[in-house]
């Protein structure tokens, strides 16, 4: 059984900083990504790690996010920097996902996610 779970987030004050993590199990993935929905609103692209370690950001999280992974542990992270208001939302991580035509993406697998509050 494919699981992806999620756990880190909370509630936090403006410039401050969280560290996310996703346990992955059931499956060896060539990717995993980060992903956040705001209610009412479209999913975010966040971070993206390859297997080979590759990485790459969303424009309103580059320079102050980073996406890593620990395979002996099956886990991805991701720590955020210098959070903002707008930064709030549901994380989900999700893996082997793949950018459609039109900017989409397709996620075949991911987890329930965990929130995140960034208070001014």
């Amino acid at each position: 059984q494919v699981q992806l779970v999620e756990s880190g987030g909370g509630s936090v004050q403006a410039g401050g900083s969280l560290r996310l993590s996703c346990a992955v199990s059931g499956h060896t993935f060539r990717n995993n990504a980060w992903f956040r929905q705001v209610p009412g609103d479209n999913r975010d692209f966040v971070a993206l790690i390859n297997s080979d370690g590759s990485t790459m950001y969303g424009d309103f999280v580059r320079g102050r996010t980073t996406v890593s992974k620990d395979n002996t542990k099956n886990t991805i992270y991701l720590e955020m920097n210098d959070l903002k208001p707008e930064d709030t939302g549901l994380y989900y991580c999700a893996g082997d996902v793949q950018k459609v035509v039109g900017g989409g993406w397709l996620l075949p697998y991911k987890g329930q996610g965990t929130h995140i509050t960034v208070s001014s």
